[in-house]
């Protein structure tokens, strides 16, 4: 396991239990993968043998808080995902699954990306929510071409 850790609390909100994780504060939360802009852990309620979640120690919101300046913090959160599914013993990288859930359908407010192998063993009782292309699930790769020409939101400066 990578051990480097962020060196301030920066952008943590003190309500997100995610960015307790990436700032080492919640102490039953295993980290499987870290370095200074992510971290990687087992879902809790996980819907194949390997379902990992990687979170980036900043707070983001979600996937639709995104403009085309965070192409590469996707990309390296998808790389952090096979890296970490390569360690687990994962060699099929075609049986893989990795995407975001889009608000409504999202239980923590705190972008992740969902890291799933093998998905021929995705359960049949949960596989409705990892299904690529629906309204509640993105892929990484999907969501790369969409943040491409996504401008970041103009900063309003107020004058005296």
């Amino acid at each position: 396991m990578e051990s480097s850790k962020s060196d301030s609390n920066k952008g943590m909100v003190e309500t997100c239990i995610f960015c307790w994780i990436a700032n080492d504060q919640d102490k039953e939360t295993e980290v499987i993968k870290q370095n200074k802009e992510l971290v990687c852990f087992r879902d809790i309620d996980p819907a194949a043998p390997h379902h990992y979640l990687v979170i980036p120690r900043e707070h983001i919101h979600s996937c639709l808080s995104l403009h085309k300046a965070h192409t590469g913090l996707i990309k390296r959160m998808a790389e952090m995902g096979r890296a970490v599914l390569h360690d687990q013993g994962i060699t099929d990288m075609e049986d893989i699954r990795l995407g975001f859930h889009q608000p409504p359908y999202i239980s923590v407010d705190h972008l992740h990306l969902h890291v799933l192998a093998p998905t021929s063993q995705i359960s049949k009782y949960m596989s409705y929510k990892f299904i690529p292309g629906t309204n509640n699930f993105v892929t990484e790769k999907h969501l790369r071409k969409r943040l491409k020409n996504k401008a970041p939101p103009v900063q309003c400066i107020s004058g005296s």
